[in-house]
């Protein structure tokens, strides 16, 4: 992920704030920018994009099978044709917007200047890349239906609630009584609900549609672990291209795991085994968390993005001559899908880190 430094080194290269005033960016903008979102992340870059210019519609699907030739026979045609499979994927953009102001004192005292509005709007930029992978990932519209807990109440898995300002999911069903806490794990602050509510993320599908390992039963991190995952899944896609989603910590723990083998029992590890369990490679997600890791080839996750895009900013009317500001907002739409949901594993369950 850039530091900071890397991304004020490049302001200005991005989407020019200057060249805003109307708002609607043209294709080719509106293409870089989302581009700018996705390279905000280790993820990003490696998930499949689409643009479209609906909100809603589909997405073909073209699939061939295999072991389609056959002998040739001179001056015969045997009427054999290989055949191509066709299908759609649905995908339903929602609309979000990420606004922010700034005062004039400020771009008048900083020392960037002027240039101090294209590095917030950078830093803005690679914050939504980072906020939307977050989505793309976590995202469940459960969440628009977050109560507070209560003894009193029943609540099925999958149920997300507040307690003690965090928020909560069930990882399994509780009956009434007090609270416990090894019935639900924390995914975030009470008023993240707004944020997690947006839209169904890739990890909500995977767990409804896909291949899921429940390690709940282990009690530390195993090579085991992974063999089960990959049985779990078809050997058709076992083809290289998949990859571990995991949280930093969770990597980091996997190697401790290895070095204490190493340590307590002799002998030596191949260096790859440590990012690349079951020869397979690992890529760093700081947004999933640590009970989960993910198994898929990344193409295989889908971002639908609409041309729709606005960036706009204005310093006049009433707010921003009494108060002094400059206020900006950036419009757009998205759609996490997922192409082929019998090409995802999932492992969940996993023993906590803390």
């Amino acid at each position: 992920m850039p530091t900071n430094q890397q991304i004020i080194n490049k302001a200005g290269t991005a989407i020019q704030t200057g060249s805003l005033t109307h708002g609607l960016l043209q294709p080719e903008q509106a293409r870089k920018f989302i581009q700018q979102t996705f390279d905000a992340t280790n993820l990003g870059p490696l998930v499949r994009h689409v643009m479209r210019t609906s909100k809603s519609g589909e997405i073909d699907k073209i699939g061939i099978a295999s072991r389609i030739l056959r002998a040739k026979v001179e001056n015969t045609d045997d009427g054999y044709r290989a055949g191509v499979n066709t299908n759609v994927i649905e995908y339903a953009c929602k609309a979000v917007r990420l606004p922010w102001e700034i005062t004039e004192e400020t771009l008048r005292e900083n020392i960037e200047g002027q240039q101090l509005e294209a590095i917030i709007t950078d830093l803005m930029t690679t914050q939504l890349g980072v906020d939307l992978e977050d989505l793309y990932l976590n995202g469940d519209e459960k969440a628009s239906q977050v109560k507070e807990f209560n003894s009193s109440d029943a609540f099925a898995i999958g149920d997300i609630v507040t307690n003690n300002k965090k928020l909560y999911k069930f990882i399994k069903a509780h009956t009434a009584g007090a609270w416990n806490a090894s019935e639900a794990i924390e995914i975030g602050a009470a008023a993240d609900a707004d944020f997690l509510k947006l839209n169904d993320g890739w990890i909500k599908q995977i767990n409804s549609g896909g291949h899921v390992y429940d390690a709940s039963g282990e009690n530390s991190m195993k090579l085991d672990i992974f063999y089960k995952t990959l049985q779990k899944l078809p050997n058709k896609y076992n083809n290289g291209k998949l990859r571990w989603l995991m949280s930093p910590k969770r990597a980091q723990e996997w190697e401790l795991y290895l070095m204490n083998q190493v340590i307590g029992k002799g002998g030596a590890v191949p260096e790859n085994v440590y990012t690349q369990p079951v020869h397979i490679p690992t890529v760093s997600c700081p947004s999933i968390s640590d009970d989960k890791i993910v198994l898929t080839d990344p193409k295989n996750l889908v971002v639908v993005n609409t041309y729709g895009m606005k960036i706009r900013k204005t310093n006049e009317g009433k707010e921003a001559i009494m108060q002094d500001k400059r206020f900006y907002v950036c419009h757009l739409d998205y759609d996490p899908i997922i192409e082929e949901l019998d090409a995802t594993a999932m492992i969940t369950g996993l023993p906590s880190l803390d």
